[in-house]
């Protein structure tokens, strides 16, 4: 058990670092790409997640223990189809305010995706079929305080989980 807590803490210090670097790099600007307009600009890596969504996450894909804190903003985006084999959310685990507005956008990558919730959520979402066009959005408020746990359908099983913490305002 102390072998998976130091490999979990040594992940999560290295995996904050990654993606701080990255996020510092492909922040916009400069290289004359898309830049976002800025509605998720601004999260920092925290690594207080709450036990429930840890749990859920442990074998999600591109999730470090660590959660995305975008408290304070009014749009969060996730990438759907994200990581090199294009099976992930990005980021796994994000921490919002109550009535914050999430955007799941579809990278195009790993074939067909959706965004469900499970039956343990705060709220009950779903995108509907599973959608492989690149650029294709679903958007979904969320006004009560709690934890919200979804999935890919398609591909739950291989690890296409993500999580949500919605704090109040």
């Amino acid at each position: 058990m102390s072998d998976n807590l130091s490999r979990r803490r040594y992940v999560a210090g290295t995996g904050a670092a990654l993606t701080l670097g990255t996020l510092a790099g492909c922040s916009g600007g400069g290289d004359g790409g898309d830049g976002g307009d800025g509605s998720d600009g601004g999260g920092s890596a925290a690594d207080d997640v709450p036990t429930e969504i840890d749990e859920y996450l442990t074998d999600a894909r591109m999730y470090d223990g660590m959660i995305m804190d975008y408290t304070g903003q009014g749009e969060v985006t996730v990438s759907v189809g994200a990581g090199s084999d294009g099976l992930a959310f990005d980021p796994a685990a994000i921490r919002i305010d109550s009535s914050t507005t999430v955007v799941w956008e579809w990278t195009g990558e790993g074939g067909a995706h959706n965004v469900a919730s499970t039956e343990n959520s705060e709220s009950d979402f779903n995108s509907g079929d599973s959608v492989d066009e690149e650029g294709y959005t679903f958007e979904q408020s969320f006004d009560n305080a709690g934890i919200q746990l979804y999935y890919c359908t398609p591909h739950q099983a291989v690890g296409m989980l993500g999580a949500i913490e919605v704090v109040d305002a």
